[in-house]
């Protein structure tokens, strides 16, 4: 990692210059790769430290600024935020090149393909031949079964009609 450091109205002495390698030695880890470019600057203003640091890292630019009455404390809470920068684009990258791929390009086998793949099958019940009834009686005996429709003989017309539930709890006729 390259280190610059630029002291306004105030010099950055070794000791400045210990602390903040020091921290970076620490999160040195997050910034695997190309090795990251960093400017640290250090003001006084006011009775307030402040201390900026910019890094440029791969295509990106991280920046931090902390301004507190102790230079020290300014620079570690600096440092601070540009690990979690650091850590957050590095999860970022990591997240991009781990995503899955589109189902689109995930081919099965040819003889499991047939097993995938499957049609909805016709079920045949067992019905029997009842007497013919009116639509008031079908919807008697449809509330007294469980199931959602009962299939009957009209008794004036003769002819095969469908009595089902609707969803809004009333009963659906059909005719033909």
């Amino acid at each position: 990692m390259t280190l610059e450091f630029t002291g306004r109205h105030i010099e950055f002495t070794p000791a400045l210059k210990a602390h903040v390698e020091e921290h970076f030695a620490k999160i040195a880890h997050l910034f695997d790769g190309r090795p990251p470019k960093a400017h640290v600057i250090i003001e006084v203003e006011r009775g307030m430290h402040r201390s900026e640091i910019v890094i440029h890292w791969r295509n990106d630019i991280l920046t931090a600024e902390t301004s507190v009455p102790d230079m020290y404390q300014s620079l570690s809470q600096t440092i601070a935020k540009i690990e979690k920068q650091a850590r957050k684009l590095k999860d970022k990258v990591i997240d991009k090149s781990h995503k899955a791929r589109g189902v689109a390009s995930v081919t099965a086998p040819a003889d499991q393909a047939d097993l995938v793949v499957s049609t909805p099958r016709i079920i045949e019940m067992n019905t029997s031949d009842s007497k013919p009834m009116t639509p008031d009686e079908a919807a008697l005996e449809l509330d007294r079964s469980e199931l959602q429709f009962i299939v009957f003989r009209h008794s004036v017309t003769q002819k095969v009609s469908v009595l089902f539930r609707r969803h809004d709890g009333n009963y659906g006729l059909v005719q033909p």
